[in-house]
């Protein structure tokens, strides 16, 4: 079986992300990008399940500009088989990037696709669930611990155990499936340099996006952005009896 594993390149989440003075987006010039985390939390998951044996091939997919090849390699040193490298300048939106998979999944034929729940950039956590729609299998989203049975070979079920808002979730879902999963899921593993040093001969297939024949008509339109606003200063009082009073006086209470 093949795992299709999403792997987006963002900004780095130890980076104070910087508007533009313009408004028109964020600075990325000279600024730290790495794998989004639930990416990599998703990428080790599927190296674990072919660890057990319940798969042959991972399969490590990204969509961004031709300097992506090393953010791939990351993947590949981590411990995927292959990648696939969707060339694109443009931004990606959710949908586009739902029909771009499902394009790779009638080409590769995979059992199971596993995407983070969603990217620190835009936290959109769209791709997933669109994706399932489009390809008519079933979902499981906000994966806490992923079990894999395969019968015969062929086929197979996955236990998926999610977190809601009254506690724990237990679902199956018949294979081929889409998962999207959470930080609990695992710790991604270090990755070392002799893998580094394999990962270099390891093949990146670049598809350019044009070639696809994907609609990319995307629905959303960022007009603006800005920062957040500044926290005001904290207010001292003596006593609670004085919170209280500044609190009604401000029509909180």
């Amino acid at each position: 079986m093949k795992i299709l594993v999403g792997y987006k390149r963002v900004v780095d989440y130890n980076v104070r992300i910087q508007v533009k003075p313009d408004g028109s987006g964020v600075v990325t010039d000279g600024v730290k990008l790495s794998a989004n985390p639930f990416d990599d939390i998703a990428l080790e998951e599927a190296l674990r399940l072919r660890e057990k044996g319940v798969a042959s091939e991972v399969i490590v997919v990204g969509i961004g500009p031709a300097d992506l090849t090393a953010h791939l390699r990351n993947g590949l040193a981590m411990g995927a088989n292959r990648a696939i490298h969707v060339v694109t300048g443009e931004a990606v939106q959710p949908l586009t990037a739902a029909r771009v998979f499902l394009k790779l999944i009638e080409k590769e034929q995979p059992g199971l696709v596993i995407l983070g729940k969603q990217a620190i950039d835009d936290d959109a956590n769209q791709t997933g669930q669109m994706l399932a729609a489009l390809w008519d299998r079933p979902q499981a989203t906000f994966a806490g611990k992923v079990d894999i049975s395969i019968e015969g070979g062929a086929g197979g079920k996955a236990t998926v155990t999610r977190e809601v808002d009254a506690g724990l979730e237990v679902i199956e879902a018949e294979l081929p499936a889409v998962i999207t999963v959470d930080l609990r899921l695992n710790e991604p593993r270090f990755i070392k340099l002799p893998d580094i040093m394999k990962a270099k001969a390891k093949p990146i297939d670049s598809i350019e996006f044009g070639s696809l024949a994907v609609e990319a008509h995307d629905h959303l339109k960022t007009t603006h952005y800005a920062p957040p606003a500044r926290r005001s200063k904290g207010v001292m009082v003596k006593d609670a009896a004085e919170l209280i009073a500044a609190l009604k006086q401000k029509g909180l209470l």
